[in-house]
């Protein structure tokens, strides 16, 4: 069993409705966010790949496409722009082409915040 992990990078402007620091949270502004995808599974044995590099990576440059330099507001479907549902999307945009995906996971980095999403389905059970 293999995990396969690629990151990227973006630049993302929002806005957010919240009780704490609300008055600078509902102004526009924005962040550097770097996004982590991982796949895991069984190479195959003919192709010696979990998934093709090539299928991986058009999938990661698809989501960064559709959210880098973006007012996030603007996306319909995405919700409040916070780094959970940032999770959320990039998984739902990578999925179709990388069924295999464990985890996203988003980071950024200039205030320490990450955020992990393992998939629709995937809770914990008390």
């Amino acid at each position: 069993m293999f995990e396969l992990s690629k990151q990227f990078r973006f630049e993302a402007a929002h806005t957010l409705h919240r009780a704490v620091d609300a008055e600078p949270s509902r102004r526009i502004h924005g962040h550097s966010y770097r996004a982590e995808v991982t796949v895991r599974g069984v190479a195959d044995p003919e192709t010696g790949m979990v998934v093709d590099l090539g299928v991986f990576e058009r999938a990661l440059d698809a989501a960064r496409d559709g959210l880098d330099h973006r007012f996030l507001d603007d996306l319909s479907d995405l919700g409040p722009g916070t780094i959970e549902n940032l999770s959320a999307w990039i998984w739902r945009k990578v999925e179709p082409a990388c069924p295999d995906i464990v985890r996203v996971t988003v980071y950024r980095d200039s205030g320490g915040d990450t955020c992990t999403y393992f998939g629709p389905g995937n809770h914990l059970r008390g």
